[in-house]
């Protein structure tokens, strides 16, 4: 099936390792062009030239809480490609802890990145996109139900989720969709460390695995081929849905 995603151009943020990067890769191998984002210029370096260098993906060294970075990213793919398509909004998780052990600036510090700054890049994108484009948000199972100890990621998750919602609402008129990724027990590591907080990782992997349908943890490329599709033109009439891929946890919701 051709994805009609040849020459399209994305921004994919966080697109250096995890998910971020299984979607990158996705799409260029089915042959858009991207520009990633990461915190250092060593990985975002390193991510560019194995997505296959300059004809293909640019790196940009940012942090989705600094202001500029919306159009610093934007500027990166008219340079670099002459055309925006779309973004792909992927941020790390932030810090686990419950509500009594997390402390303000760690509320903050979440809020300008995993929340303000998804919204403020979303914005500017949406402003660029003409007809066909498509804005992405990378979220979490705690959209649908918290998950034990990670009161951040419960709080603003959520919270995206409905924007999300709400703009697909607002640039549909323009023929811009907006669409959400929602991932569980995909082999990351931030999975990995999550499963290994209680000081037994195969045992929580062990729990984990006995609630999926499919009985295992997915794989990044398995997103990364979900995220491909729910941003090409293959899936022009998804707009405003919140894709699980957890094999099958939520069925029937």
């Amino acid at each position: 099936m051709d994805l009609g995603l040849r020459n399209r151009v994305y921004i994919v943020t966080g697109g250096t390792r995890g998910l971020g990067r299984a979607a990158a890769s996705s799409l260029v191998a089915d042959g858009a062009r991207v520009v990633v984002s990461g915190r250092s210029e060593k990985s975002v370096t390193a991510a560019s030239e194995e997505l296959g260098g300059p004809g293909q993906a640019v790196g940009v060294a940012a942090d989705n809480a600094d202001t500029a970075t919306p159009d610093r990213l934007i500027v990166a793919a008219r340079d670099a490609f002459q055309r925006l398509d779309g973004v792909l909004i992927s941020v790390g998780g932030p810090p686990a802890g419950t509500s009594d052990l997390v402390d303000d600036d760690q509320w903050r510090a979440a809020f300008e990145s995993v929340f303000l700054g998804a919204v403020r890049l979303s914005r500017a994108v949406a402003a660029e996109l003409g007809e066909g484009g498509v804005i992405g948000f990378v979220l979490s199972s705690s959209v649908y139900e918290p998950v034990p100890g990670l009161a951040i990621s419960n709080a603003f998750r959520p919270g995206l989720a409905g924007y999300a919602k709400n703009l697909s609402n607002e640039l549909g008129p323009r023929g811009i969709r907006v669409v959400g990724l929602v991932p569980a027990h995909i082999e990351t590591d931030r999975v990995r460390e999550l499963d290994a907080r209680g000081g037994d990782a195969d045992a929580a992997r062990a729990t984990a695995t006995a609630v999926i349908p499919l009985r295992r943890y997915g794989t990044p490329d398995e997103f990364g081929r979900s995220a491909a599709f729910l941003l090409s033109p293959a899936a022009a009439y998804l707009t405003g849905v919140m894709l699980s891929i957890d094999g099958g946890v939520r069925r029937g919701f």
